[in-house]
């Protein structure tokens, strides 16, 4: 029972950091100590392969690697947010640099246009 309000209270943290939370500094570095973090939990869970089937049974879940396969649901989901969250940053990114490229196309044509009139205005010497 504990480990499905955990899972449940997991899932939407993750609902809420998809709806609201922007990309920045803080969270790249948040990110990277999660997977330390992880990696660091892997090296353990490894080395003592009971700690996984007690965590388990704390939680209330029967088996070790019946957590271990929900933990990678949730990390899964976590990563799923995170690329759908960087791609719609970079789309956005990518259309504001296109709209820059052709404003300042258009400007530059505006401007050769205008020079070219002041040219042909004055008379050649």
């Amino acid at each position: 029972m504990w480990f499905q309000i955990i899972l449940i209270i997991a899932l939407a943290g993750i609902a809420v950091y998809l709806v609201r939370s922007t990309p920045s500094p803080r969270h790249l570095a948040i990110r990277r100590l999660l997977v330390l973090l992880a990696l660091a939990s892997g090296v353990v869970v490894v080395l003592w392969p009971g700690l996984l089937s007690w965590l388990a049974s704390l939680v209330g879940i029967g088996r070790g690697a019946d957590l271990l396969f929900y933990l990678a649901i949730v990390a899964g989901l976590i990563y799923v947010v995170n690329e759908y969250k960087r791609s719609v940053q970079l789309t956005r990114a990518n259309t504001q640099l296109a709209r820059e490229i052709a404003l300042t196309e258009a400007r530059l044509v505006d401007r050769i246009a205008e020079l070219e009139a002041r040219l042909a205005e004055k008379p050649s010497t």
